[in-house]
C-alpha cells in the first residue's frame, strides 16, 4: 500500500514511479528511502491515485484551504503546488473568497459590512458597526383620572372623577454606531467607541383636562417630539490576567447598566465610569461603577443631555460568580450608596407640573443617604428555573415629608420566580414584598423604594400593575400611586424625574404565569397576579381617611410575540391586560360610570437593522 501511494504521488509530481518493496534489493533501498522521506509528508486519504491527484472542477478564483503541514509539501514536491492556497489576509475575507457567504450592506440578517461582519478597509482587527430600530408603540388603556379643579372638559362631570379611557402612541428611531478593535470571538476587544441616538415622537389624548398640561386651556391631546442620548462612551480593555483572556476593562460616558439580573433597582442609561472584568476563566465576574444621573425627558423617558446634570449620584460595587452555591447556578451580592442632593432644587417639567419636590406632605425636596446591601441568584436547582433578589436598605432622609424632621430609612425587599419546563411549556410562579411605612410620623421610613426599576417580572410590561402609572388622588398632587414600567407603591412624581420616596405604604404580589412556544416564531405568554399594599398608614395620613384596606385586587394578561423568520429583526408583540379591582382599591379609586375594571392594551412593533 506504502508502495502505491508513493507511486501516485511521484507520478502526479512528473517522475518514475517507484516499484513496490518485493523487487530487486537495489530497487528496495531506493523504495525505503523514499518512503522515509515520504513519512515527513502529510498523510493521504486511503483511495485511487487519481482520487488525490485529480484537482476537482472549482469556480474561477476560488481558494483552497490547506490542510496542516501542506505548505511543506508543496515545497518538497512542486507538483503538489496546485493544492495549496495562497496566504489571505484574515478569516472573514476567507469566508468570502470561498464564497460561503455573499454580503450585501441593505442585509440585516446574512453576512454585510456594515455590522462589524469584516474589518476596515486597511486595517485587520477594526471594525464598524452599525445598528438601527424602529420601535412603535400603539397603548389604549384608562386609569383613573380626576376631573380638574378649575375646569373641566364635560359641564356633567360633577364628581372626583371622570372618564377613564386615553389612548398613547409612540414612535422611536434609533441610530447606533460602534468602532471596535480586537479580535473578540475569543477575548474582550482592545478599545469600542460607541453612541446612539434615540428619536422619538409621541401623542397622547385623555378624557379630562388638565392631565397632560397644568393649564387647563391646552386641551386634551399632547403631539410632543424629543432626541435623546442613550448610548455614547469609550470602552478600554486594560490588561489580560490569564491566558484565558479573564481581563480587566473600563468604559467611559453614557452607557446601559443593571444591578441585578431584573433590574428590580437600577436599569438606566447613565453617565458615569465603570471598571470591569473577570477572573477564574470567567467564572467571577466584577463591576464597580458610578453614576450622575442625567435628567430626563418628561414624554419620552429619554436622557437629556443638555439638561444641567442631577445632584445625584449612585454608587456600585458588585460580583457575580458562576456555579454558587451548586453547579448552574450563579449567585451575585452587590452594594449601592444613593447620595442625593436635590433638598434646594425646585424642577418644573415640561408639562408644567412640579416633579422635585413631590407635592405631598411639607412640599420640601430632600436630601438624602441610601445604602442598599443585595443578593440576587439566577440558575437551575435539576429541573427547576430559578431567579431570585433581597435587598435591605439603609440610610438616612434629611426629611421627613409628614414631620419635616431627619429620619432613618430601614426598609426591604424579596422577589423569587421559579419556574419549570415541561418540554414547549414553561410554567412559573412570581412572589415580591416590599416593605411599607407602618407608622409615617415617627422617625423611622420603612417604606422601600428602589433608585430607578425597570423590573423583567411577573409579566413585566404587560401586566397591567407594571405597565401604567396610577395618580394618588386625594392627599397629593401629580403624584403617582405607583410607576409607569415599576413594581413598587412608592408614592413619587415620577420615576425618571422624582426622587426615591420611603414613606409608602410597600407592595406584596403573589402570581402564577407560563410561556407556550407554539412555534419557533411564536410564544404566548400569560399572567394571573394579585396585588396588595403592605402597610396602608402612609396612605391613611395623606387620604385622612381611616381604616383602608392593604388588598388592590387581581391583574390578568395575556401576550403573543410573533418572530417571522424565526429572528430577532422584526418582533411583533400584542398584550392585553385588565385589573379587577377589589373592594379596597375602589374605595380610593371609584369610576364614575360605574365600570369595575381598568385595562390596558399593547400593540408593539420593533424592526432592527
Amino acid at each position: 500500500m506504502a508502495g502505491l501511494l508513493l507511486s501516485g504521488v511521484a507520478t502526479a509530481a512528473g517522475q518514475t514511479p517507484v516499484p513496490e518493496t518485493g523487487g530487486e534489493p537495489s530497487e528496495r533501498i531506493q523504495a525505503d528511502v523514499l518512503s522515509a522521506e515520504m513519512d515527513t509528508l502529510p498523510r493521504r486519504r486511503p483511495g485511487r491515485a487519481s482520487d488525490e491527484t485529480t484537482a476537482p472542477d472549482l469556480p474561477p478564483g476560488t481558494v483552497l484551504t490547506p490542510a496542516p503541514g501542506e505548505i511543506d509539501a508543496c515545497e518538497r514536491m512542486d507538483g503538489l503546488y496546485a493544492l495549496c492556497a495562497p496566504a489571505v489576509p484574515d478569516r472573514w475575507r476567507l469566508a468570502e473568497s470561498l464564497s460561503l457567504v455573499k454580503p450585501r450592506w441593505w442585509d440585516p440578517y446574512n453576512h454585510n459590512p456594515l455590522k462589524g461582519d469584516r474589518p476596515l478597509a486597511g486595517t485587520e482587527d477594526q471594525f464598524f458597526i452599525l445598528s438601527m430600530v424602529s420601535d412603535t408603540v400603539v397603548e389604549p388603556r384608562s386609569f383613573p383620572l380626576p376631573v380638574g379643579v378649575q375646569t373641566t372638559e364635560r359641564a356633567d362631570s360633577p364628581g372626583l372623577f371622570g372618564e377613564p379611557d386615553s389612548l398613547a402612541i409612540g414612535q422611536t428611531f434609533v441610530i447606533g454606531a460602534a468602532l471596535v478593535q480586537g479580535a473578540t470571538a475569543f477575548k474582550p476587544p482592545d478599545f469600542e467607541i460607541r453612541g446612539a441616538l434615540a428619536f422619538n415622537i409621541n401623542h397622547a389624548e385623555v378624557s379630562e383636562r388638565r392631565i397632560l398640561y397644568v393649564q387647563p386651556s391646552k386641551g386634551v391631546s399632547r403631539t410632543d417630539s424629543f432626541v435623546g442620548v442613550q448610548e455614547l462612551f469609550f470602552d478600554k480593555h486594560l490588561r489580560n490576567v490569564s491566558s484565558r483572556y479573564d481581563f480587566d476593562s473600563i468604559r467611559i460616558g453614557v452607557q446601559p447598566f443593571s444591578s441585578d439580573f431584573r433590574g428590580f433597582l437600577f436599569q438606566d442609561n447613565q453617565l458615569g465610569v465603570r471598571l470591569f472584568g473577570s477572573r477564574d476563566n470567567n467564572r467571577l465576574q466584577y463591576n464597580l461603577a458610578a453614576f450622575g444621573r442625567l435628567e430626563k425627558d418628561t414624554n419620552s423617558g429619554l436622557n437629556d443631555l443638555f439638561a444641567p446634570l442631577r445632584r445625584d449620584l449612585v454608587l456600585f460595587a458588585n460580583l457575580y460568580r458562576q456555579d454558587f452555591l451548586i453547579p448552574g447556578f450563579t449567585s451575585q451580592i452587590t452594594g449601592s450608596l444613593n447620595i442625593n442632593r436635590e433638598g434646594d432644587d425646585i424642577e418644573i417639567d415640561r408639562n408644567g407640573f412640579p416633579v422635585r419636590p413631590a407635592l405631598f406632605g411639607d412640599l420640601r425636596a430632600r436630601d438624602y443617604d441610601v445604602a442598599y446591601l443585595g443578593y440576587n441568584g439566577d440558575g437551575r436547582l435539576g429541573r427547576l428555573n430559578l431567579t431570585g433578589s433581597a435587598y435591605l436598605a439603609a440610610g438616612e432622609d434629611r426629611n421627613n415629608v409628614f414631620t419635616g424632621r431627619k429620619a432613618s430609612i430601614r426598609a426591604g425587599f424579596a422577589a423569587i420566580e421559579p419556574s419549570m419546563d415541561f418540554d414547549w411549556f414553561r410554567l412559573r410562579g412570581s412572589f415580591l414584598i416590599a416593605s411599607g411605612d407602618a407608622d409615617p410620623y415617627d422617625d423611622v421610613e420603612t417604606g422601600y423604594d428602589a433608585i430607578f426599576e425597570n423590573p423583567q417580572f411577573a409579566g413585566a410590561d404587560t401586566s397591567y400593575w407594571i405597565r401604567q402609572s396610577l395618580p394618588l388622588i386625594g392627599g397629593a398632587r401629580a403624584v403617582s400611586l405607583n410607576g409607569r414600567n415599576g413594581i413598587l407603591n412608592s408614592l413619587r412624581s415620577s420615576k425618571e424625574q422624582g426622587q426615591s420616596n420611603f414613606n409608602n405604604p410597600g407592595t406584596i404580589l403573589a402570581g402564577l404565569g407560563g410561556d407556550a412556544d407554539l412555534a419557533p416564531e411564536l410564544r404566548v405568554s400569560g399572567s394571573l397576579n394579585h396585588l396588595q399594599f403592605q402597610n396602608t398608614s402612609s396612605l391613611e395620613a395623606l387620604r385622612m381617611q381611616g381604616d383602608i384596606g392593604r388588598s388592590i385586587g387581581w391583574d390578568l394578561s395575556a401576550a403573543l410575540t410573533y418572530r417571522p423568520g424565526f429572528i430577532q429583526n422584526i418582533v411583533l408583540r400584542g398584550s392585553a391586560a385588565v385589573l379587577k379591582p377589589s373592594d379596597d382599591f375602589r374605595g380610593l379609586f371609584g369610576r364614575s360610570d360605574g365600570g369595575d375594571l381598568f385595562y390596558s392594551v399593547l400593540l408593539n412593533t420593533v424592526l432592527t437593522y
